[in-house]
């Protein structure tokens, strides 16, 4: 009997867009997973000195984005919980609440690059069943350098081959304080709340 596998995508999502429900079905379909738990980051320990959307706008968008896709689903893992918010412990934590079930987390390979920076890499490395890392054609991810920093961490690897999308929440929210088009960026009902609260204005 195989075991379950489950995706966790964590992030800011502020806005969750096209390109992360792309990334993430991807995901779903190329590593058999039976769920993918996105995980709304309140405080992100990195973007501490950033402007962010204030939580509750946040989750009502990427609940908004989630709505039609039943193996998609928002986690609270790090919103009931007190900062600073690691990776180490959400998966920790879900882990506990999914016993018997493969977690694999789903990142960038300018995320796997950069792991060894992470808070207890290595501890983070172990305590996943498997890293999904999404690879775009023509970009080259030295797993072998990363290797010799957090030893293991090549057995963990999952690549997942993704389209090339330009997308990304920092460029939408500067579309829109910019006045450019980003309506075919966002789900319709995300796109919705960007306009109905004003979001974005005065980056």
């Amino acid at each position: 009997m195989s075991v379950r596998r489950i995706g966790i995508l964590g992030g800011t999502f502020d806005p969750p867009h096209i390109g992360h429900l792309v990334l993430a079905s991807e995901a779903q379909a190329q590593l058999g997973l039976e769920q993918v738990l996105w995980v709304l980051t309140p405080f992100p320990p990195h973007k501490q000195d950033q402007l962010i959307t204030p939580l509750p706008q946040r989750l009502e968008m990427l609940n908004a984005a989630l709505d039609e896709n039943p193996a998609f689903s928002l986690s609270r893992v790090d919103i009931d919980r007190q900062p600073p918010h690691y990776a180490l412990d959400t998966v920790r934590l879900l882990q506990a609440r999914h016993r018997g079930t493969d977690l694999i987390y789903l990142m960038g390979g300018d995320s796997l690059s950069n792991l060894p920076t992470w808070y207890h890499a290595l501890e983070f490395v172990q305590a996943c069943a498997g890293i999904g890392v999404m690879h775009r054609t023509g970009i080259r991810i030295d797993l072998d350098h990363v290797e010799t920093v957090l030893p293991g961490i090549s057995e963990k690897v999952l690549f997942i081959n993704t389209p090339w999308l330009e997308i990304s929440s920092s460029d939408i929210r500067q579309r829109v304080s910019d006045g450019l088009p980003y309506r075919y960026f966002l789900p319709a009902p995300v796109y919705q709340m960007v306009n109905r609260y004003g979001l974005y204005q005065q980056e």
